[in-house]
């Protein structure tokens, strides 16, 4: 069974064709992303307005280039994210998969993106030579399965049982790590997005140059950056010889190359930390088959570190390209919902939920 994937919750306008077996092999055969994310690059985070006017421009185009290698009537089902996301962004995605679905007569099935991120990582194989750039996980994950969702809006640590058995077991209470990321960058004065200008920057400085605080939470498994991110705004200020009445929008200036270097690489390490206790002690508890990251901070150097260092099993991890939103998680997602017998959505009535939980 073919499925065509579209996803739109935030600045990239995706999809993805993925065929699914008898077996749950995935094979991934198109995978077209267009991201708008040097729009948003200027103001330091994506700008809701310009990403839905992006999704427009782009979403035809991109659909017809995922599509081009492959038939119609090949494709048993389309599916698209109907949330968690920016609503103007869901919107645009939602609208058009319905409108395909129904001038192609295919079932359509609106998925969760945060379930869609884990999902990924149940991709095997490719079709096509064009896609040799992709390395995939040798194998898929094993039930019972910990997965931990981490990217610019999302922080969350899931058991399952099975596929669609789950237990969410915490998530962030505010921000999620990927957002503190970029808040940290703009402290600094480091580009946008933050994980990977943080990261880079984190290189040249010292890990323990000072302390932060982590978090405590009521949930054990919940999560809080906003402390964090307060934390190294107020650090930042008195490594300046000021005091909190100091402009945060004046700090890049003020601070040398090595005090950026510091706070990148002091916070990254807490950050990181935070994430990797809560998942450590997830593991301890429940002792599952498998462990599987997904999202954009999945590709961060420092948490595949702490991670390999802490557990003593292999963590998942999907190729680089697929752990940043994409068309074929959704696609993926919406494969595994349709050969387990779940009814399809009504075309003519399938709503976006941009506070679409787990």
């Amino acid at each position: 069974m073919k499925v065509l994937g579209i996803e739109s919750s935030c600045d990239e306008t995706a999809a993805s064709v993925v065929e699914i077996d008898g077996a749950d092999n995935c094979r991934l055969i198109t995978n077209v992303v267009a991201s708008s994310m040097d729009l948003h690059a200027q103001f330091g985070g994506v700008v809701p307005e310009i990403a839905a006017r992006s999704h427009i421009e782009s979403i035809m185009p991109v659909i017809d280039e995922a599509v081009q290698s492959v038939d119609w009537d090949d494709i048993g089902a389309i599916a698209v994210t109907k949330g968690a996301g920016l609503g103007g962004s869901l919107l645009v995605g939602v609208m058009t998969a319905r409108t395909l679905a129904i001038n192609k007569n295919k079932p359509l099935y609106g998925v969760n993106h945060v379930e869609g991120h884990i999902y990924a990582n149940f991709i095997n194989s490719l079709s096509t030579p064009l896609l040799a750039d992709y390395t995939l996980p040798n194998s898929q994950p094993v039930f019972p399965m910990l997965g931990l969702i981490v990217s610019g809006g999302h922080s969350q640590l899931v058991l399952w049982r099975d596929h669609f058995d789950y237990t969410l077991l915490g998530r962030t209470q505010d921000d999620a790590v990927g957002e503190a990321f970029d808040k940290v960058a703009k402290i600094t004065g480091l580009p946008y997005p933050g994980g990977p200008s943080v990261s880079k920057k984190a290189l040249d400085g010292d890990a323990f140059a000072f302390n932060l605080p982590k978090a405590r939470m009521e949930g054990k498994y919940d999560f809080s950056f906003s402390g964090l991110k307060t934390a190294v705004l107020r650090h930042a200020q008195e490594m300046c010889g000021k005091d909190f009445t100091f402009p945060s929008k004046m700090l890049p200036d003020s601070l040398s190359e090595a005090q950026k270097a510091d706070i990148s690489a002091v916070f990254q390490r807490v950050a990181i930390e935070t994430v990797v206790d809560k998942t450590v002690m997830a593991f301890d508890e429940y002792s599952p088959a498998s462990v599987v990251i997904g999202g954009g901070v999945a590709s961060s150097p420092e948490l595949r570190r702490q991670l390999a260092d802490r557990l003593p099993i292999e963590v998942h991890y999907q190729d680089a390209k697929l752990m940043t939103d994409n068309g074929a998680m959704i696609a993926t997602l919406a494969a595994f919902t349709a050969t387990r017998g779940r009814p399809a959505d009504d075309p003519y009535k399938l709503a976006i939920q941009p506070n679409l939980s787990m």
